[in-house]
C-alpha cells in the first residue's frame, strides 16, 4: 500500500480527511478513523486565542492530542502566538502540527491569516520558521493556488516552506479570491509537486473514487484530502483509499445498521457537547446523512426542529433504509 511519510512518521494510506470548521470535531474526526482514513486534521485554531483562553479539557479533547492519526491545525499573524501555540499543542500530545495558510473567509484574511498570507511570503516563511524552531514534531503546511489569478505563488511559497523545514504540503486548487466556487484545479498542483521534494497532497472537490482519482492523475500529488466529500458518508476516505491505495475496504453500514450508526454518532455528538447545544450542532450531520437517504420532507422537518433529544432517536428510526441511488456508498 502507498503511504506519505510525514518525517518519520508513515500515513498509511495517504488519503486524509480535511479541517472543516464546525464539522470535524472528534466525534466525527472519530468516525472517519474507525473507517480507515490515514489521516484526520483538527478544526482550525487560532494561535492567540488558544493561548490566552488557556484550553479546558473538553477543548485539548477536541483537539486530539496524543491521537496517533490526527494532526493539529494552528492559525495566526504572529511568530509569537504561533510558536507558544505550536508548543502547547505539542506538549499536550500533538503528533504533528499543520499551519493554515489557506482558509479564505473574510474573517481571517482581514486579520492577515489564512490565504492573507500569500500575499507576503517574507511573513509567511517567518511564521513557519518560528513554528518549526519551536517543536520536535513534524510541521506541515496547507494553503491554496494562490491569493488570485495574478499571484499564482503556491510553487515559490512550497519551496521556501521545504527549505524551512515543512514536511508535507497540502494544496487547495483554488485561489483565495475564488473562495469556493468554479472548480478545483487539480492540474495546477502539477506546479507544487513539481517544486518541492516532500509529500504533496491534492485538496478541492474530491468527493468520491472517481475524483480522487482524476485529482491524483492531474496533479501528480502524493494523495488527496477529502472535505465535503465525507459530510454524510464518513466512509469516504477509506473507500477512496481501497480502491486506490489497496487498503481494506471499509464495512459500509447499510440499512438498519446505518440508521443505528446515525443514532450512535448523534447520541456522541451529545455527550461531548452536552444535550442542547449537542442537539443542535448535530443537525447539519443529520441533514447530510438525510442527502444520503432519500428522506421524506416532512420527516426531514420534524428532526431538524425537534429539540427533545429522546423523540430525535425516535424519529431517526423512521429513515428509510435504502441509499438514493445516486449516491456513491
Amino acid at each position: 500500500m502507498t503511504q506519505i511519510l510525514i518525517g518519520n512518521k508513515a500515513i498509511t494510506p495517504p488519503v486524509l480527511l480535511a479541517p472543516l470548521a464546525g464539522i470535524t470535531d472528534l466525534p466525527f474526526r472519530n468516525l472517519v478513523s474507525r473507517f480507515g482514513a490515514g489521516l484526520v486534521v483538527s478544526e482550525m485554531v487560532a494561535s492567540q486565542e488558544m493561548i490566552e483562553k488557556r484550553p479546558s479539557a473538553q477543548a485539548r479533547a477536541e483537539l486530539g492530542f496524543h491521537a496517533a492519526n490526527t494532526s493539529v491545525q494552528i492559525a495566526g499573524k504572529d511568530a509569537y502566538w504561533m510558536s507558544e501555540c505550536a508548543k502547547l499543542c505539542a506538549g499536550n500530545g500533538a503528533q504533528i502540527i499543520d499551519i493554515n495558510m489557506g482558509c479564505p473567509a473574510k474573517k481571517v484574511t482581514n486579520g492577515y491569516s489564512g490565504s492573507a498570507l500569500m500575499k507576503d511570503l517574507d511573513h509567511a516563511v517567518s511564521l513557519i520558521e518560528a513554528v518549526i524552531a519551536a517543536v520536535d514534531v513534524p510541521v506541515t503546511l496547507k494553503t491554496r493556488l494562490g491569493w488570485n489569478d495574478d499571484l499564482l505563488n503556491a510553487p515559490e511559497l512550497a519551496a521556501r516552506a521545504e527549505q524551512a523545514g515543512v514536511q508535507m504540503i497540502t494544496i487547495h486548487g483554488r485561489t483565495r479570491c475564488q473562495f469556493y466556487k468554479g472548480s478545483a484545479d487539480w492540474a495546477a498542483i502539477s506546479g507544487v509537486k513539481q517544486a518541492v521534494s516532500v509529500p504533496v497532497v491534492a485538496n478541492g472537490d474530491i468527493v468520491d473514487v472517481a475524483t480522487a482519482r482524476r485529482a491524483m492523475e492531474l496533479s501528480g500529488a502524493d494523495g488527496v484530502m477529502v472535505g465535503r466529500g465525507a459530510q454524510g458518508r464518513p466512509w469516504m476516505p477509506a473507500l477512496i483509499a481501497a480502491e486506490m491505495f489497496g487498503a481494506d475496504a471499509p464495512d459500509i453500514p447499510q440499512g438498519r445498521d446505518f440508521i443505528d450508526f446515525i443514532s450512535e454518532h448523534y447520541e456522541a455528538m451529545l455527550t461531548f457537547y452536552g444535550p442542547e447545544l449537542g442537539n443542535r450542532v448535530a443537525r447539519k450531520h443529520l441533514g447530510w446523512y438525510m442527502d444520503v437517504l432519500p428522506t421524506p420532507a416532512d420527516l426531514r422537518k420534524q428532526i431538524y426542529t425537534e429539540t427533545d433529544n429522546a423523540r430525535v432517536l425516535q424519529l431517526l428510526q423512521l429513515l428509510p433504509m435504502g441509499f438514493r441511488q445516486d449516491e456513491a456508498a
